[in-house]
This record gives structure tokens, C-alpha cells and sequence, in this order.
């Protein structure tokens, strides 16, 4: 808000003097500066922002009176304040590396002014003050070292305190992904507890296990990246993301149909007023390469005009023979502030790859088969994955005052590739063939190549109102969304090697030549969806928090190639949880949610099939969270029943039908921990105890009583870092942490298992100075054992394989 001239004060030059809006003014004096140097701590978050804005902020937080000249205002940018400070403590980091210093005037003033020393260049060190919060990083800001967040937006769609969110949330912040060098999202979630990354068929795209359920789909900025149906999908890049956000356990209440294990949301950077800029070199093992720059600052002077740009090179081979990586990622994004109240995003990221496939390793008996982990089961002139993805997006908000906001955002994906594939199936037998026979019942070998042409198209529309009835806060949200999937192409799937041309997987030979394979038309699938929800967030009395909502969803699946519709679904989801915080260091929750799931007939429906319903999920979790340190090290701990129902199985009394009576089930625990135990050590840990998570009922499938696949019992990771705090060791990183996980089921049918595992890996990191530039060398370690271990299946018999002993440098300039 602009500020207004001061009418008593004596002005010598108009309008160089200016006077922040406060709110002693309006209670005539009732905050005293007196009172303020002995004030208690109050919450302040206010971002970098220009200097004139911050102090304004800061003045309205804390009823405070500031005088200061425009002048010497002018186009300085504040420091962030977050956390818990005496007003003065705030105003101190405010103004600090300004070159400016305040005063005491008056007993209800407080004057801004040059400091003594201003000819002098001014550190960027903080002063020394008695602080009660974390340090003053704004939680975008490139430099934030923090490895806890205290707010999310993935599980309410609103910026809301973690503390007083009563579901399980996770937040992978920037910090973390530059000290673990993280590259892939697998890399990312592996810190989070109840999540574990699986392996793909072809290695191609991101696949988890999500509290014991299959997960494929991931979000960016909330907009759903599906998976690639048919032929060929890629990994997505991370060049771009600002922090990853995970929400376990149902999310359908505000993101439709999905998994029912939880949602994993890729959190963009976006533009910023102050300028930033870096450029970093990454290479390593099997003669990887990669090459990312961001850059950010305003394009217009008065900030109204903002932009950032992201972009990475990524050349690598593999331990994996006849693997490669090469892949070129762009992201340009532009924000406009058209004004206090308004906003518009434009946002476009697109990948080009040029990859192969990993079909990974065969089973021998009952475990993945003793095979040098170089083998390839692919053959060389059958292995090709070559597309491009392209994301547009576009967002505008409007706040109509303090509590009531709108925002609409469109977005639209196409995704194009080609992909060359061998696959194989079965177990293998002593001898070690594959047969050339890819319709056959014992192992076997063949192609599936293809082509895949998909768009998505995404439309949303939020209405955010705040408001109090009688003793009760709310935060409302009303919410509409659209999302459509056209997927066609071309395939050639399960087709036969030449005559002659059977695979021993001891002894392989491949191809002299490519095969010649003719692609025909596949179906053209066209899905689309809508929802309608709505949200309540309540802070009752006695520091009770709530949230409820509901949601309904109807969602049509066509084979537009036979124009048929094969799925037609209505649905509502419920959610609801209540939140305790009786102390401001612990919050106790529990919750209820239910899940909108996948089609059951989508693809296919055999002659005489009856329609389906789509697949359901339901959760109870009770937990808690804690924050100590005044919110520099959080703590949380959850239980979960989670159950997924109404899935397609063989009608036990008649196999030649199917029908919707599949159930599966998890039951376990999760503590997650992160943030900053001692001035420079800081640490990330998640465990997951799963004790069961069982197949209920199968059907004619005959996998009653089993358990589900890459579910291991027990899993989790740590990790902690610790940055010298002494003059003469300053800037120094070291670090490390181990990645385990019990033995697990390789497939539903239990007929072989994948062992358990743990690696460790190992940072040190140093940075300095360089003139107004910062530059960090960096060298990480993974697998430091070199152990030899698997990360998951496809859901059958085709194993994929984790890296060896692998190193990873890097050389990083910041300016």
C-alpha cells in the first residue's frame, strides 16, 4: 500500500518524507514504542521485497511508527523476516546490508536513516541480535539453506501451516535437492516416508510405490502429467522445481481421479524481482554430463514485469549396456503484476529426449537372475526412445481484498514419441533361454514397438473467501476442474524375434541388423472429467483445527476409433480431519478419506461384459507433528489403513467374466524428521513399518492372502549434512546418510523375491567468494559399498536394477 505524507512533520523538499500506514494511528497511541524493545516474540513473514514495501508490511504486522526519507528508500530491497521476533529484532533484519540504521525519536516514533558508517561498503552479515525464528530467508529465495518448510499448499490447495494441517504432508525443499545432487524425482521422494520408487517398464517413466499402491501419475504446480498411454513415455526434468510436495493417503477431494496412495506435486521456481543467476556443470560416472542455468530478475524497473528461466543439457551412458541419456530441457516463465491485487503467469517447459530403453533382468527361480548387472536383456538395434513434451500453462488471480481471491489457470501438454522396445515375460529356466515365442507361456522374448501422440488439456477454476461465524474461522474454497486425455498412435506389440533367434541370457547374442516391423493404427482414446468441491478449514476454539470437504466427479472413457463408450462414472468423495495443537510445539490429527480411482473397463470390455464400477479407496490415519527449536526441526509420526476396492478380477464362478470385487489393504506407520538440529547440522529421515499390505480378495487370480508387490515390511532413509560454522573452515560441507529396505514380493503372485538392501552416500561441498559471485564445489558419492540391489519390477517378471558405485561432481557459479 502507497504510504502517505506525514502533515505535522516539517518537509523541506515535497514528498521526500514519507510515513508508513500504522495501525497506532487509528488506535490513537495504543502500541508504544517503549513497550516495543521489551515486546514479547510475534510471527512475522514478510518476503524480499522493495524496501519502501517491506517497511510498510512490517509497520502494519507490528503497529508500528516509521519515518523514513523516499530517497533513502529508493530502489532498495529489504531482507526476508520469517519467524518469531521482537519488533525491533524484525527491523534490524530488515534493514540489514541496506547501509541504512534506525532510531528512537520519539516515544511513538522510530526514525530510518543512513548509518554512520554508509561510505563504507556494507556486509551482507547480519547484525548480531537475539533471535527467537529461523533465519530470514523468504522460502523461495535461491540462497535459503533451510531443510524444513513450514507451510504447504498440496493438501488444501491453500498456503496453510503444516502444523495445522491435520493430514500427512512431506515437503522436499531446494536445499535438499542441491545437497543431494537430485536430478530425478525418484531421487527426491526417496527422503519421504511411505514412498518408494519402483521401476518402470523400459526404465521410462517415474513409478512409485505410494503406501503400498502403484503410483504413475505426477503433478506440476497441481497440473496432472499422466503417464504416456501406449508406446513410449519420459521421465520428467527437475531442472525447474523449486521443492516437491507430497500429500499420502487419498487426494481425489481436490485433484479427481487418481491412485489412492497420495499425490506427488513438483513445485515450480518462479520469477523473482531480485536478480539471480547461476550456471552449474555436473559430471560423473558412465560419462554423465549435464549442464543447468536459472536465471531470474524483473524486466521492467518498477518490478510490474518479472521473468525466469531454467533450462538443462543431460548426456550420459549407463552401467546398463546400450543405454544412453540425452535430453534438452527448456522452461521460460513470465509473471505479471498488473497490480496489488492482480496477477497473471505464463509458464512453458518443454523436453526433447533421445534415450534407450533398460528392459532390466529376468527372474531365475526365486530371485532376479545372477547376471553381471551390465546385461541387457534389450537388443541394440531394437532400443530407441526418441519424442518431445510440451507443457503451456497460463494463470491469472485476482484478490478482491484481504479474504476473498479468484484464480483460473489453463494448461495444455502434447506429448509426441517413438519408441523401439524388447520386452520379455516369464521366468527363466536353468538353462537361461528366453524363447522366441512372445504369445507362448514359458519365458520369452519379442518387440513392441510404437508410436504414441497424446494431449492433455486442464482448466480450473478457485474461489478463496475468508470469513468468521460466532466463534469459528473459515477459510472456504470453491473449485471447479476439466481435464481431457486423446491418446492415439501406432503399435506393433508382442511380435516375434527372426526364426532362430532365442536369447540366452548367460550367453547373449543380439541382432547384426534392425528388424523390420510394420506399425499399424492403434485406437484412439479419449477420456475427460469433471469435478466440483468444495473446502472448509475452521480453527475452532481451544487451538482445534478442521477441514472438510467434498467432492463430486464425472468422468466418460471413448474408443473413438469404435465409438464406443466404454466407461461412464459418477462419484463423490468425502474428506474430513480435526487437528489439536495444545502446545505450540505439538499437534495431534486424525482423518477420514475417501478416493474416486481408475476406470475399470476403459481400454477394453470383452463381448458380453457388463459396464464396471470405477475402482474406490477409503483411509482412516490418526497422527501427530511436532516443530522444536521455535520451528527449525520438525517431527511428525502417522498411521494409516488405507484399502482399495472394487477392483477387476475373474469372477471366481465364471473366469470368463470379470467383475469388480478385488480388494487390497495397507496398514502401517511413518516418522519423518527434518530441519536443523544444531547451528549447521541439518538432517532428513523417514521410516516406513508396513506390516501388512495384503491382497484381500483375487478373484479368480487366485492371489488371495498374498502380499502386494515391491511392499517391503520395512523402508526409510537418512540423511544430515553439517556446514562448519568456524572462520577458518567457513564454507565446508560434509555429509552422508544410507538408503534401506527389507526383502519384498517381486510380484503379486509371491513366487519370487527382490532382496533387501542398504546403501550409503556421501557429500563435501565447499564454497566461496569471488568477488559479488559465489561459487560451490561439490562432490557427491552414492553406493559408497558399491552393493549390488533392486529397485522394484513391473509388476511381473522384469527386474530393474539400482546403480553402482557412482560419482557425481559438480562446479556451481551463483551471481
Amino acid at each position: 500500500m502507497r504510504k502517505t505524507q506525514q502533515p505535522s512533520q516539517p518537509v523541506q523538499n515535497p514528498g521526500s518524507l514519507k510515513l508508513s500506514r500504522i495501525a497506532s494511528l487509528l488506535l490513537a497511541g495504543s502500541v508504544s514504542l517503549a513497550a516495543m524493545a521489551d515486546s514479547k516474540p510475534q510471527p512475522f513473514n514478510i518476503p524480499a521485497l522493495p524496501l519502501d514495501s517491506a517497511l510498510t508490511q512490517l509497520a502494519d504486522t507490528a503497529g508500528l511508527r516509521l519515518l523514513y526519507s523516499a530517497e533513502l528508500a529508493g530502489k532498495l530491497r529489504s531482507h526476508a523476516v520469517s519467524g518469531q521476533y521482537t519488533p525491533e529484532q524484525a527491523l534490524k533484519i530488515l534493514l540489514s546490508g541496506s547501509g541504512l540504521s534506525f532510531r528512537k525519536t520519539a516515544d511513538d516514533a522510530f526514525t530510518v536513516e543512513e548509518s554512520a558508517n554508509a561510505g563504507e561498503p556494507q556486509s551482507m552479515t547480519l547484525p548480531t541480535v537475539t533471535v527467537v525464528g529461523k533465519a530470514e530467508y523468504d522460502s523461495n529465495d535461491p540462497y535459503n539453506p533451510d531443510y524444513h518448510r513450514t507451510n504447504a499448499s498440496t493438501a488444501t490447495k491453500t498456503d496453510t501451516p503444516i502444523m495445522e494441517t491435520p493430514y500427512s504432508v512431506a515437503v522436499i525443499p531446494q536445499q535438499i535437492l542441491k545437497d543431494q545432487q537430485v536430478i530425478r524425482v525418484e531421487e527426491a521422494v526417496q527422503n519421504v516416508a511411505g514412498v518408494k520408487a519402483n521401476f518402470g517398464s523400459g526404465g521410462l517413466f517415474d513409478a512409485f510405490t505410494m503406501r503400498g499402491f502403484q503410483y504413475t501419475n505426477l503433478y506440476r504446480d497441481g497440473f496432472l502429467l499422466p503417464a504416456g498411454l501406449g508406446a513410449s513415455d519420459a521421465r520428467l526434468q527437475t531442472a525447474n522445481v523449486e521443492r516437491v510436495e507430497v500429500l499420502k493417503g487419498p487426494g481425489s477431494i481436490l485433484f479427481g481421479r487418481n491412485e489412492p496412495g497420495g499425490i506427488i506435486n513438483l513445485v515450480t521456481k518462479r520469477p523473482q524481482a531480485t536478480p539471480y543467476h547461476s550456471i552449474q556443470q555436473q559430471f560423473g560416472s558412465y560419462d554423465f554430463y549435464r549442464t543447468a542455468v536459472d536465471s531470474t530478475g524483473a524486466i521492467t524497473s518498477d518490478d510490474t514485469l518479472l521473468y525466469r528461466v531454467n533450462l538443462s543439457y543431460e548426456n550420459a551412458n549407463s552401467f546398463r549396456d546400450f543405454v544412453k541419456t540425452d535430453t534438452v530441457f527448456f522452461a521460460p516463465s513470465l509473471t505479471w503484476n498488473i497490480s496489488d491485487k492482480t496477477q497473471a503467469n505464463l509458464d512453458i517447459t518443454y523436453q526433447h529426449f533421445d534415450d534407450t530403453t533398460d528392459s532390466g533382468i529376468p527372474v531365475v527361480g526365486n530371485r532376479p537372475a545372477p547376471v553381471p548387472i551390465n546385461r541387457q536383456i534389450s537388443d541394440p538395434f531394437n532400443n530407441s526412445n526418441v519424442g518431445d513434451r510440451t507443457l503451456v500453462s497460463a494463470n491469472w488471480s485476482h484478490a478482491f481484498n484481504e479474504n476473498w481471491k479468484f484464480s483460473h489457470r489453463f494448461g495444455v501438454e502434447f506429448f509426441d514419441a517413438a519408441q523401439n522396445f524388447t520386452f520379455f515375460g516369464g521366468k527363466v529356466g536353468a538353462d537361461g533361454n528366453l524363447v522366441n515365442n512372445p504369445s507362448g507361456s514359458t519365458a520369452r522374448r519379442g518387440f513392441n514397438n510404437g508410436t504414441s501422440n497424446q494431449q492433455e488439456y486442464y482448466t480450473t477454476l478457485n474461489l478463496t473467501g475468508k470469513f468468521n461465524t460466532a466463534m469459528l474461522e473459515h477459510t472456504m474454497l470453491w473449485g471447479f476442474d476439466y481435464f481431457v486425455i486423446d491418446n492415439g498412435g501406432t503399435g506393433a506389440c508382442c511380435r516375434a524375434f527372426p526364426p532362430g533367434a532365442n536369447f540366452n541370457i548367460y550367453n547373449p547374442t543380439y541382432l547384426t541388423s534392425a528388424p523390420d516391423i510394420t506399425l499399424t493404427p492403434k485406437d484412439d482414446f479419449n477420456q475427460e472429467w469433471y469435478g466440483l468441491y468444495i473446502q472448509d478449514q475452521i480453527k475452532l476454539p481451544f487451538n482445534l483445527y478442521g477441514n472438510v470437504g467434498l467432492r463430486y466427479d464425472h468422468a466418460i472413457g471413448r474408443n473413438e476409433t469404435q465409438n464406443i463408450t466404454n466407461t461412464d462414472d459418477n462419484r463423490v468423495s468425502p474428506r474430513g480431519g480435526l487437528l489439536w495443537r495444545p502446545m505450540q510445539w505439538l499437534s495431534v490429527y486424525g482423518n477420514y478419506t475417501e478416493n474416486f480411482g481408475p476406470s475399470n473397463t476403459l481400454f477394453f470390455r470383452a463381448p458380453g461384459q457388463p459396464a464396471l464400477p470405477p475402482q474406490t479407496a477409503e483411509e482412516w490415519e490418526l497422527g501427530a507433528k511436532t516443530e522444536f527449536f521455535d520451528g527449525r526441526l520438525a517431527a511428525s509420526f502417522a498411521y494409516f489403513d488405507l484399502t482399495r476396492k472394487n477392483m477387476s478380477v475373474l469372477d471366481p464362478s465364471n473366469p470368463s467374466v470379470s467383475r469388480a470385487i478385488g480388494e487390497q489393504e495397507s496398514r502401517g506407520y511413518e516418522f519423518e524428521t527434518s530441519g536443523e538440529v544444531l547451528p549447521g547440522w541439518r538432517v532428513i529421515g523417514a521410516y516406513t513399518h508396513m506390516p501388512y499390505a495384503n491382497i484381500n480378495e483375487d478373484g479368480a487370480f487366485g492371489n488371495t492372502g498374498n502380499r502386494m508387490f515391491n511392499t517391503p515390511r520395512n523402508f526409510g532413509s537418512l540423511w544430515n549434512t553439517y556446514e562448519f560454522q568456524n572462520a577458518a573452515l567457513h564454507g565446508l560441507k560434509v555429509g552422508g546418510g544410507v538408503l534401506a529396505a527389507d526383502q519384498s514380493q517381486g510380484r503379486n503372485l509371491n513366487d519370487f523375491q527382490l532382496p533387501g538392501y542398504a546403501t550409503i552416500n556421501m557429500l563435501a561441498s565447499y564454497g566461496l567468494n569471488v568477488g559479488k559471485s559465489k561459487v560451490t564445489l561439490q562432490l557427491n558419492v552414492n553406493n559408497l559399498l558399491d552393493k549390488t540391489y533392486y529397485t522394484g519390477t513391473n509388476t511381473d517378471t522384469r527386474v530393474g536394477l539400482g546403480s553402482p558405485r557412482t560419482f557425481l561432481g559438480s562446479v556451481k557459479l551463483e551471481f
